[in-house]
């Protein structure tokens, strides 16, 4: 259970506040805070909430989105990734999720290289504030508009291509478990010490919405206990960030949804 950590996003019904009160009531140590929690709210008073309350800032998500297919729009995610790494260093937050984005007019190819390009003109303003940057490969089937990373290993090139360490990668089970290459790509960026966070849940059958109907562990078909094994031999000690979209979920009781949270995270991860 001291690896356990919830994104506010799996929540989404609670306020930070009230995540603040019942996640170390159920047991949960680590918290991922998501930026639309802070809106509105004093992000220094948050962390210092969080932390009073016992919970460890995992960290904050989420950054990214960079291609465009005009200049004025990659500069104003330049910007908005700026603010992400001013709200962390607020936060307390000592990592933020990259969800890279794509830009439908335009090649995946040309995207991957604003990703690139992007992550290389923030670097240094999150180097200086200690904070890093995790870059998140999506499922493809999210390749036209959120992410033109959809391989660990396109992760794992970029991160190395990129060749800093305070960027690496996010591992993350819904979106990779389908990969015949993960076990080896997850040795690869544990040998480079570019492991820095992994987020479970599971894939329901059959799945009813490939956004809004993430499953929990166990539920669905992802080998979950072999990726965390996989992850875990690699030396990786962080937490094992639980992240569920759901529409069902959320129109639930969020305390009842805490207990069986930490049941599956127990029973089948």
């Amino acid at each position: 259970m001291n690896r356990l950590c919830v994104h506010t996003i799996t929540t989404k019904p609670l306020s930070i506040e009230q995540a603040a009160d019942a996640y170390p009531k159920a047991g949960i140590g680590g918290i991922t805070v998501w930026r639309d929690a802070l809106v509105g709210r004093d992000i220094a008073a948050i962390g210092r909430l969080l932390r009073d309350a016992g919970l460890n800032i995992v960290s904050l998500c989420r950054g990214g989105f960079f291609p465009h297919t005009d200049a004025q729009g990659r500069q104003a995610a330049i910007e908005d990734n700026l603010r992400a790494i001013e709200e962390a260093a607020a936060l307390g937050a000592p990592m933020i999720v990259l969800v890279c984005g794509a830009a439908p007019g335009q090649p995946l190819e040309t995207s991957r290289h604003q990703i690139a390009e992007g992550i290389a003109a923030i670097e240094p303003y999150a180097k200086a504030a200690g904070i890093r940057l995790a870059i998140e490969p999506l499922h493809p089937m999210y390749a036209d508009t959120r992410s033109a990373i959809n391989t660990l290993s396109q992760a794992n090139d970029l991160a190395e291509q990129l060749d800093s360490p305070f960027v690496g990668v996010a591992v993350d089970v819904y979106h990779l478990w389908w990969d015949p290459a993960l076990q080896q790509e997850i040795i690869r960026c544990g040998s480079n010490g570019k492991l820095f966070a992994f987020h479970i849940c599971d894939w329901r059958v059959p799945t009813r919405d490939l956004l809004l109907d993430r499953a929990l562990m166990g539920e669905g078909c992802i080998p979950v206990k072999q990726i965390r094994a996989w992850v875990e031999a690699t030396g990786f000690e962080g937490y094992h960030e639980v992240e569920i979209f759901s529409t069902e979920y959320w129109a639930g009781d969020q305390l009842v949804f805490l207990e069986k949270i930490k049941q599956a995270y127990i029973h089948h991860s």
